[in-house]
């Protein structure tokens, strides 16, 4: 029997999938989790063989989310299901830990396939984020400009995106008030933006925040 924690802040979906997983044989919900503290805290204290979790809670961000579930257990398989498009997040999360990405709006046997290959230690990928990962191998850099950013500039950057102030960010990250004041200078220089505002427009505009 396959050991699920599902994570979502939002009830209707979390009750939703855990009534979908119930009528897949083989897998059962053995926790729930409605942010990122509580995913870490489930997986320190409940035995479980896989983590479905959405992409967007509160907390710290999914990258910070994924580097603290790996610190606790390394080999733990955790599944990305987001309403984001692949494009927008799939390969940051690959790149964080995260053993797939599967977006809202796939069937529920989709899921279940997902389930079982992450948890056999396999990755779930689309052909599209599969040739997208293959094509960023050793070539120059040439997508949307937030794709440069280092994973804690793109936690920041979400985090300033949903109008957090740099003091609300640090609190949330874990880190000093003046360190995210660096990592908001070294944004605003590598995406050319001269303010916050301008950095939530941006956020909205690409769909980070």
């Amino acid at each position: 029997m396959i050991r699920l924690l599902i994570a979502d802040d939002h009830p209707v979906v979390r009750e939703g999938l855990a009534r979908i997983i119930e009528t897949m044989p083989g897998l059962v919900v053995a926790a729930q989790a409605v942010d990122g503290e509580g995913v870490v805290n489930a997986v320190r204290s409940i035995p479980v063989d896989a983590v479905l979790m959405d992409l967007n809670m509160p907390g710290p961000g999914f990258i910070e989310v994924l580097r603290r579930v790996h610190d606790v257990a390394p080999r733990l398989p955790v599944l990305i299901l987001s309403v984001h498009p692949e494009e927008q997040f799939a390969l940051r999360a690959l790149r964080a830990g995260a053993a797939g990405y599967l977006t809202k709006n796939q069937s529920p046997e989709q899921l279940r396939d997902a389930l079982h290959k992450v948890v056999r230690g396999g990755r779930w990928l689309s052909p599209a984020v599969t040739e997208r990962l293959a094509a960023t191998l050793g070539e120059v850099h040439d997508g949307a400009a937030h794709e440069s950013l280092s994973d804690r500039e793109f936690e920041v950057l979400r985090h300033l995106g949903h109008g957090k102030s740099a003091k609300e960010t640090a609190a949330v990250l874990g880190i000093s008030h003046k360190t995210v004041s660096t990592y908001r200078d070294r944004i605003r220089q590598k995406l050319a933006l001269r303010s916050n505002a301008e950095i939530m427009r941006y956020a909205m505009e690409h769909e980070l925040a």
